[in-house]
């Protein structure tokens, strides 16, 4: 029976996600680092900036074994898994694809803090059809949260023009 390929967080070092994504996928490992866009300054210009969603982590689709830990381990910029004693746990395929679907379909959307009570929801129709969050109410205006739980990390969207139902 062949393992199956699951997403790990991995901790980086600070300002490496980049270039730690780069060195895995040469060597083969899928690799996601979202990315977001921003509008930097400077006196004399001013230009558009990708900085890390999440900084100091990025995600590797691997089957997990010694052999695949010691080789991502070994990826300078690497700190860790994240996980229990440094042993990665996997990250629900759902949860990744969330913040892909996001990111593809450019919604607008700004870090918020990581949760854990509120009622989760799923979205009904439009780009975003089957993504799940945490609904959170601010000012009257309803808002989605959309978490990577073993990293403790979120983004928030919107949900004006959206349906929610209940998971």
């Amino acid at each position: 029976m062949v393992a199956p390929m699951n997403w790990y967080a991995i901790q980086t070092r600070s300002r490496h996600e980049k270039m730690v994504a780069q060195q895995l996928q040469g060597q083969g490992i899928i690799t996601f680092l979202p990315l977001s866009s921003q509008m930097r300054e400077w006196s004399d210009r001013q230009k558009l900036v990708e900085f890390p969603l999440f900084p100091g982590y990025a995600f590797v689709r691997l089957v997990y074994g010694p052999e695949e830990r010691l080789r991502v381990l070994r990826t300078e910029g690497v700190v860790n898994f994240v996980g229990t004693a440094g042993q990665g746990i996997a990250i629900p395929d759902n949860q990744i694809k969330h913040v892909q679907t996001l990111l593809a379909n450019k919604v607008p959307f700004e870090s918020y803090p990581f949760l854990k009570v509120g009622q989760r929801v799923r979205i009904r129709g439009g780009a975003l059809n089957g993504t799940e969050g945490i609904l959170v109410r601010q000012d009257a205006d309803r808002m989605l949260i959309i978490s990577v739980e073993l990293i403790q990390r979120s983004l928030s969207i919107r949900l004006q023009g959206y349906e929610v139902e209940a998971v």
